[in-house]
């Protein structure tokens, strides 16, 4: 394995936590020994790019540095290579780092665990989601939460998560169940009216809703959290129980587990790993073994 490591950096995320992230992290791997080359890119284009020809030219690993959209960059990186993926997480949501038990806004410790990994070769790999040509790590939205997503997203004006949470109120006061047409693993089709349908390879999205509190990454599978028709009372009772999990033992949610899902739904856009993927329908496949994370252990070792 080369020494050189490449910092992938996102100097916006978290309010610029990315840039002032970055020296701890690459501080930490430089006294371990490392050569560190950074690449930021100009968008998110040129970055993946970039990205990209590190792991095309050897080397060690990536390290990302930034929030949950750069960790989406890092993915469709070294999906499917052997590259291992070093995770500095420093934006706001964070999803992907809390679901594999990773320090959080705490750059010099990311980098020192990254650089110890690297060395003992601690390297955990784990399933990826892949829709098309983008590949995903936590959990595909769909309905209630990607209608949330929109708004949020057109709500310019303000910044942070209180925009966020006044998306939340709007979309309540215009609450609508959506019609669904859903296959999992190939059978047959089902007609359901739901509220949202997330599908999970990781647990949470949103900054710790553990919308798919039980998924795991590594085993195969996807788990399909259906959250049906209801009122707005109901969904007002349920929604705040998602940041604990448990949600999931209430009348109204049900859970599946499968290897690839389809959804079509009109009007809903799908969003994965919290940037946007498009209109459905989607289909997704539950991908084994596509990644491998320095660091990163089972939820049982922690």
């Amino acid at each position: 394995m080369t020494s050189e490591i490449t910092l992938f950096v996102n100097p916006t995320a978290g309010s610029g936590r990315g840039a002032r992230a970055a020296q701890p992290a690459a501080s930490a791997l430089r006294d371990a020994g490392f050569s560190v080359r950074t690449v930021l890119g100009e968008d998110a284009d040129d970055a993946l790019r970039r990205a990209r020809e590190a792991v095309a030219g050897g080397t060690g690993a990536l390290v990302a540095v930034g929030g949950d959209g750069l960790m989406s960059l890092a993915l469709q990186a070294v999906a499917g290579t052997t590259t291992p993926l070093g995770v500095v997480a420093v934006g706001t949501g964070n999803d992907f780092a809390r679901a594999l038990g990773l320090p959080i806004r705490d750059p010099a410790a990311a980098g020192r665990l990254a650089a110890e990994a690297l060395k003992q070769g601690t390297v955990r790999t784990i399933d990826l989601g892949r829709t098309g040509e983008r590949w995903f790590g936590s959990v595909l939205a769909s309905g209630f939460d990607s209608r949330v997503n929109d708004r949020g997203n057109r709500m310019r004006w303000i910044g942070g998560r209180f925009k966020y949470d006044l998306a939340i109120l709007a979309e309540l006061a215009a609450f609508r169940p959506t019609a669904y047409r859903v296959r999992l693993d190939g059978g047959p089709v089902r007609e359901i009216e739901a509220t949202l349908i997330a599908v999970g390879n990781g647990t949470s999205y949103g900054g710790g809703m553990r919308i798919c509190a039980d998924a795991v990454m590594d085993d195969g599978l996807f788990d399909v959290t259906v959250v049906g028709d209801c009122s707005r009372t109901t969904l007002l009772k349920v929604f705040p129980r998602v940041y604990k999990g448990t949600h999931l033992d209430h009348p109204v949610v049900t859970v599946h587990r499968a290897a690839s899902v389809e959804l079509e739904a009109v009007g809903v856009t799908a969003y994965a790993d919290g940037e946007p993927l498009g209109p459905l329908p989607v289909a997704t496949t539950c991908v084994p073994g596509a990644a491998r994370v320095l660091g990163a252990v089972p939820p049982t070792a922690r």
